[in-house]
């Protein structure tokens, strides 16, 4: 039961996920509906649960807009785990500060990028320009839209395309 459910407001917004526990505690409580079922059932002595893939709270909950946290894995993610100077692949990434800290650069989307360790060795503490290097994409902010917060779970979950897409 550690496969993800998707969450969907009452107005088929994609809020969340949560496990397959959860969810089925929602659905019994009536505080949600199964929307669709893809995995088959749960069983129990008395009965056949089915378990959920997507799941609609029958409640509109109002929230901020999502967005992005800055952390080390969202930055890797944003720059598709590719060193932003040289474009290696390799498993071992490092976090750049385009412009150093102790030069009054911040931890800022628009500061962080993705980078090898003998790129970010090489770079050093200079800028980009004192260093002779160039970025192959400009840093900035991700999209806080619903495709890019819950895309890394639609390869193994399908059936979410048809409520993700448009959010």
């Amino acid at each position: 039961m550690s496969e993800v459910v998707l969450v969907l407001n009452a107005n088929f917004e994609p809020i969340h996920i949560c496990s397959t526990r959860r969810a089925i505690t929602l659905v019994l409580a009536g505080k949600a509906g199964m929307i669709a079922n893809g995995r088959g059932y749960i069983r129990t002595v008395s009965l056949n649960i089915p378990r959920p893939s997507v799941i609609r709270l029958e409640t509109q909950i109002h929230r901020p807009r999502p967005h992005v946290k800055l952390t080390r894995r969202e930055v890797f993610r944003r720059d598709d785990y590719t060193c932003q100077y040289c474009g290696k692949r390799e498993g071992h990434l490092t976090i750049d500060h385009v412009m150093p800290r102790h030069l009054g650069g911040q931890y800022i989307w628009t500061n962080l990028v993705a980078a090898c360790s003998s790129c970010n060795h090489r770079k050093g503490g200079r800028k980009v320009q004192e260093a002779h290097m160039h970025l192959l994409r400009v840093p900035k902010e991700p999209p806080a839209s619903a495709a890019y917060i819950f895309g890394k779970h639609l390869e193994e979950n399908q059936e979410w395309n048809t409520y993700i897409t448009g959010w």
